[in-house]
């Protein structure tokens, strides 16, 4: 069966340190129509996510030179591409990736998870609108976000933190409910992290980040994104 939805080879990076595990996967994966890229460690898995655009990565938890979840983290702080994570824990782990399954593994779930994965993905793309605000435009089904009709590069996370607000918009969000969103529930407390990545993004997106007019600030409470939103498909 080839890759659904899709009239090119979808591409899937698999991080793995176990050479067994990677011609397994590369088998079972090129059988059914995935293009595949492999990398035996997180530092080469990191540079050859890097390299080429993946459609998914499959990454295991347990690697010589740091933990998958480091992998994972690093990742996120500039591709969303969907990550399937292999562990040996049984039960969902909190990695934040997008799906997990548990070694020993069926390929044929694996496959069906990577499949739903993908489609999720390609979905929510699809369905994702256009909003502006100020002479800021994002487009959530490219994650594509412009200022003035210029492209504005943001990280990851950059990204995450505005599409919240975009999605709140006029809303006043408080710093526990920014960093449960973003960072996850274990940084409910640790609002160092949000100062810091509002500071960078009134830098990309105000037109005087030191008298912010788009995100505002509500002392002792939180932070909104104060200019009307308009939506178009």
């Amino acid at each position: 069966m080839t890759p659904p939805e899709n009239k090119t080879p979808l591409s899937v990076l698999v991080i793995d340190d176990e050479a067994q595990i990677q011609r397994l996967l590369t088998v079972a994966l090129e059988s059914n129509g995935y293009r595949v890229t492999t990398a035996g460690d997180g530092k080469a898995g990191i540079a050859a996510a890097a390299q080429r655009r993946h459609d998914a990565i499959i990454l295991d938890l347990g690697l010589p030179d740091m933990n998958g979840i480091e992998v994972l983290r690093k990742l996120r702080d500039w591709t969303q591409t969907p990550v399937i994570v292999l562990t040996v824990q049984d039960g969902e782990t909190d990695s934040g990736a997008d799906d997990y399954v548990t070694k020993p593994f069926n390929t044929a779930e694996l496959l069906a998870r990577l499949r739903a994965t993908v489609r999720r993905a390609h979905r929510g793309h699809a369905e994702e609108p256009v909003h502006s605000f100020g002479e800021v435009e994002v487009d959530l089904s490219t994650r594509r976000v412009t200022r003035k009709g210029q492209p504005v590069k943001l990280t990851a996370t950059e990204y995450v933190l505005l599409r919240l607000f975009v999605q709140h918009a006029g809303k006043v969000l408080t710093h526990r409910q920014i960093l449960r969103e973003v960072w996850g529930a274990e940084h409910e407390t640790q609002t160092q992290y949000l100062r810091v990545y509002m500071a960078r993004l009134r830098e990309k997106l105000e037109s005087d980040p030191a008298e912010p007019i788009l995100f505002a600030t509500e002392p002792g409470v939180g932070y909104w994104l104060v200019e009307t939103v308009s939506t178009s498909n």
